[in-house]
């Protein structure tokens, strides 16, 4: 039997390639894949050939980045990190996973894959299992939010309305803050709109640093988001945060900080800057031993399950997984009706 996985052979060298099947071991599961939503952050970066990882090693000991002692160990294969499916094979001494069962979790751009049973998660019942590759969009998102120690009332600007920031604008309105959603495209504001949205902004005709400001009597936002991973945007969030106020910075920033002036408003006004990470046991800054990953992931899907969050809409593309290289290419063009694009297996 053949199993199939998504390759990259180097920058923008994409395709879905055969392999061995694993073998299934003690504590483990088979699981088919049915569904896997493609990142348009971190995936893209490594699509691009601009992830740090490609050109540099993390290491562990020191948390710090590191030259590269050996090439790329290209082909890349089976990254990605939003996947549903279903078990068709569970080992003897597994218990509470068994197949037939749909499940979420993450394994990677695959057919099938062999995981840890406690790596992968029921579905909940009568979720459509497509909502379930929002797993790891929405816990990103979630982190982001739970960073900013947002407060019923707040004034929240969440700049950029790709998946997460779309998310993150849903989940900031369900925390009771006045959020206004800041991007560049039309479709995108009309979705955070109806997300909850008090104030959508066209970051190409207006300033949002003036927007928040004006709706907010003068004061500035409380806590800005930045989720775009564009320096331009992340310091046009400083600008709009009022004195003393914390800003989130959440995306996956590239390169050189152009755009980005800390001689200015950041400096001046005493912004307080945080990142937000999903990963690691605290994601949330501040949040040491009460937010977990595992406890952000759950909760979102909680949130969906319940129906507080309808993540179906942002649903753009569904293409099937032989066509992996159209659909990175087109998520690469940044189409403005592009948001989540899912492979098909």
């Amino acid at each position: 039997m053949v199993n199939w996985v998504v390759s990259l052979a180097g920058p923008r060298r994409i395709s879905l390639e055969p392999c061995a099947p694993d073998p299934l071991g003690p504590g483990q599961v088979r699981v088919r894949t049915c569904y896997s939503g493609i990142s348009a952050g971190t995936e893209l970066t490594l699509y691009r050939g601009s992830n740090p990882r490609l050109s540099k090693d993390w290491d562990d000991a020191t948390r710090m980045f590191v030259p590269r002692r050996a090439p790329v160990p290209y082909p890349l294969a089976g990254f990605g990190y939003e996947e549903v499916g279903e078990i068709v094979e569970a080992a003897p001494d597994v218990a509470d996973r068994h197949p037939g069962q749909t499940v979420w979790g993450i394994w990677g751009h695959r057919a099938e894959a062999v995981v840890r049973a406690d790596a992968v998660h029921p579905l909940p019942a009568g979720l459509d299992p497509l909502a379930a590759v929002f797993a790891r969009p929405g816990a990103i998102a979630l982190t982001a939010v739970i960073a900013g120690d947002l407060h019923l009332g707040d004034w929240v600007g969440v700049f950029g309305q790709g998946v997460i920031g779309l998310l993150a604008t849903r989940l900031a309105t369900l925390s009771g803050a006045r959020v206004v959603a800041v991007d560049r495209l039309a479709a995108r504001l009309g979705h955070a709109a109806r997300c909850g949205a008090r104030l959508v902004v066209d970051a190409d005709a207006e300033s949002a640093a003036l927007a928040l400001r004006r709706v907010s009597g003068g004061r500035g936002a409380d806590v800005c988001l930045e989720l775009s991973g564009a320096y331009p945007a992340l310091h046009e969030a400083i600008r709009a945060t009022a004195h003393a106020g914390r800003v989130v910075a959440a995306g996956f920033y590239q390169g050189h900080a152009d755009g980005l002036g800390l001689g200015e408003e950041f400096h001046h006004n005493r912004i307080q800057l945080v990142a937000a990470q999903v990963s690691g046991a605290d994601p949330a800054p501040g949040q040491a031993g009460r937010w977990t990953g595992a406890r952000v992931a759950h909760t979102f899907m909680d949130l969906v399950a319940e129906g507080s969050v309808d993540p179906l809409p942002l649903v753009s593309h569904v293409v099937d997984a032989g066509a992996v290289a159209d659909a990175l290419a087109l998520l690469d063009r940044g189409d403005g009706d592009v948001l989540q694009v899912v492979l098909r297996f």
